[in-house]
């Protein structure tokens, strides 16, 4: 492993329970706050606190250990056979991939008992994180003095260049990412070692690692059992790791320093006043009307059938959380607090401004964002496929995409065609996940109507999509003609290329070219008038922030590994004492026999073995923001006491500020991973092989 060091910038905000701002001008932040990157951890700081000095062995040991799933998700080797532990949720995908007919893993559950027992999962990939080279001033380099699309092309192309020359020829092994950090203070090169055949080895029953359903998310007490276990396969036999964690059963204990290290999404920490307004006025309050109409729409095609119950499962699951994740966020938005606190932290950095308005950083972007608002609704339903809503279409988009892209020079495509990004594609184009036609229809006549409502029926893209038919007569019309859900099919297609596709009379084919054009533009308009003046500028204020507060602080996530510490604390609601920890004698005592409250037949009929006393879910002061969490819970010998999986209520505002009287990561207990995996799977052997060293 290789950890290039790299300088830090400064982040001002920081919200201790009164939500005042302290400035550190180079002292030590008095809470756990931040989301750390493994070449910059607060070592300082958690040795004042806790006693506890992170250092290089250490941190090497738990960076190579913790991973991130393709699909985002991040997880941990827990044996040296690639034994992989992450949430149910993120095996839920391949889960689905392997359901159909008669079997159903997402309900029923699976448990591989001997190796030669362990499913392939379609589309999953492990990434182990090897090395982080700083490449900042490559990137300034190949900018300087440029501003709108030229400064889009520029960085791009220097990117597509360092992502390149890192992977060479070992595409079949290595990813590449260039990150950008303090919202393009920094950059930095990520080289990942990939594994790429991976199989599922646990998924418990939906009922148990989605206890609770939506009534309980993000909500605290908390009861669900959700991890998952995965393995690593290189040559056929299981992936042999230098660096795993080791579960310790006894799990984490009152007062205990806890260590999660994850690959959070992106966080909103460091935007401007401008940005954040727009993201309250516009963003959020589209995302959940949105969110809304197509929880509505999946719950009553759920009410079809049991088939169609389980399609749409997964689907529903996730617009709920989502209604719940925005929500949140827009209340911390409507909070005076929040913004009265950060324009009071963006006048005291403005201070040190010595420029003019005709370059002012805050008004450029402030500029931008008016211009977004012009693009909004067309460059969301058209490049984001809102009003296009249908794996049949991504799948089209994609092929036509690649076809046209592959044929530039590399430095030349858009990112996600670029040599580097191309085999995690094809595993995702060719996967054998099953479509479901009649689902897919209802899912597209939805958007197709939601597009002609926000654009109205005279708007030329609504007039070139539908012509003079409903949404509900094109969509049928599409799904029935395409012959797209044939994974040969879609071989054929990319790798004949440009000329297949222009032959192609397969209606989703058709209509992906038919509006590309029009979303190009869209994207181009986006990347030069609001991506690129963001970028611009929010380097020039993360310059000021440098020059005057130093450089000891973490830069926002940006779904890249981190780690966070604090310790198990419960928090205060309305007057009342929150406990740290549930136990398993709660989610008997809270089960009725009903969704989303219902538990699996293999558990009731366990109860009388387990241990009821025995701690289940807690809860932790690490920085949080949503659900955006996954990851091992670590002590300080590095051992797994929990797995993190949700936050609390409050942890939603974190995407703006960090509240520590409040905030908490919710986590299984390593106690319950153990009990349970013995008592109700009888998977006797993967608890011995996670605990052993």
């Amino acid at each position: 492993m290789q950890i290039h060091q790299q300088p830090a910038g400064w982040y001002a905000p920081l919200v201790l329970g009164t939500l005042v701002w302290i400035c550190g001008f180079g002292t030590t932040a008095r809470a756990a706050e931040g989301l750390w990157t493994l070449d910059n951890l607060p070592v300082a700081q958690i040795k004042a606190k806790y006693g506890f000095e992170p250092d290089a062995g250490w941190t090497e040991r738990v960076m190579q250990s913790t991973v991130r799933l393709a699909s985002g998700c991040s997880g941990a080797f827990v044996s040296a056979d690639g034994l992989v532990l992450t949430n149910a949720h993120c095996v839920l995908d391949c889960a689905r991939e392997l359901s159909g007919g008669k079997r159903d893993v997402v309900n029923n559950g699976f448990v591989a008992h001997k190796r030669d027992q362990e499913l392939a999962c379609p589309s999953a990939e492990v990434n182990r994180l090897d090395a982080i080279t700083d490449v900042t001033a490559s990137i300034n380099a190949a900018t300087e003095g440029l501003e709108g699309r030229a400064f889009v092309e520029a960085r791009n192309t220097q990117i597509a260049d360092l992502e390149s020359t890192c992977v060479g020829a070992e595409s079949a092994t290595v990813h590449c990412d260039v990150v950008e950090l303090y919202n393009g203070g920094r950059y930095a090169l990520y080289r990942y070692y990939r594994l790429r055949d991976v199989r599922l080895v646990f998924s418990p029953e939906y009922r148990a690692g989605f206890f609770g359903g939506d009534p309980d998310h993000f909500n605290f007490p908390r009861y669900t059992f959700d991890i998952g276990l995965l393995r690593a396969y290189e040559n056929g036999k299981p992936a042999s790791v230098a660096h795993h964690l080791k579960l310790n059963p006894a799990g984490a204990q009152p007062g205990e320093l806890t260590m999660i290290t994850g690959h959070p999404g992106d966080g909103e920490r460091q935007l401007t006043v401008a940005q954040l307004l727009r993201m309250r006025d516009v963003d959020l309050t589209e995302y959940l009307a949105y969110y809304s109409e197509q929880r509505g729409l999946l719950w009553q095609y759920s009410r079809g059938s049991a088939e169609a119950a389980r399609q749409a499962q997964a689907d529903l699951a996730h617009a709920e959380s989502h209604l719940k994740e925005f929500r949140g966020e827009l209340d911390a938005l409507l909070d005076p607090a929040l913004l009265e606190q950060k324009r009071a932290q963006e006048e005291a950095l403005r201070s040190a401004y010595k420029g003019t308005a005709d370059n002012d950083p805050w008004i450029a972007i402030a500029n931008a964002q008016r211009r977004y608002r012009e693009i909004e609704a067309p460059y969301r339903l058209l490049e984001g496929r809102r009003g296009l809503y249908s794996r049949y279409f991504t799948i089209a988009r994609h092929l036509v995409r690649a076809a046209e892209e592959r044929a530039k020079p590399n430095a030349e495509r858009l990112p996600e065609y670029q040599d580097a990004s191309l085999p995690r594609l094809q595993q995702i184009l060719f996967s054998t996940t099953p479509i479901y036609p009649d689902y897919e229809k209802t899912k597209l006549a939805w958007s197709l109507d939601t597009m002609r409502t926000q654009l109205g029926a005279d708007d030329p893209v609504v007039k070139l999509v539908l012509a003079r038919e409903s949404p509900e007569v094109v969509s049928e019309h599409l799904v029935d003609g395409t012959q797209l859900g044939e994974v040969a099919v879609r071989q054929r297609l990319w790798a004949e290329g440009v000329e297949a596709i222009a032959k192609s009379k397969d209606p989703f084919i058709q209509l992906a070219r038919a509006v590309d054009t029009i979303s190009r533009d869209l994207r181009s308009r986006y990347e030069s008038e609001v991506e690129a003046v963001e970028a611009h500028n929010a380097a020039t204020i993360e310059q000021l922030r440098l020059a005057q507060f130093g450089t000891s602080a973490y830069p926002d996530a940006t779904s890249t590994l981190r780690l966070s510490y604090g310790e198990v604390r419960g928090w205060i609601e309305k007057g009342q004492a929150v406990e740290p920890f549930t136990t398993l004698k709660e989610i008997f005592d809270r089960a009725t026999g009903f969704d989303p409250f219902r538990l699996p037949d293999g558990w009731l009929a366990a109860r009388t073995t387990l241990d009821l006393d025995t701690r289940f879910n807690f809860v932790t002061t690490n920085d949080v923001f949503g659900d955006n969490t996954s990851g091992p819970v670590i002590n300080r010998e590095a051992e797994v006491v929990g797995l993190a999986f949700d936050g609390n209520i409050h942890s939603l505002s974190g995407k703006f500020w960090f509240d520590e009287a409040r905030s908490r990561s919710v986590a299984v207990h390593s106690a319950a991973i153990a009990e349970v995996l013995t008592k109700v799977y009888h998977a006797e052997s993967l608890v011995q092989e996670m605990t052993h060293d």
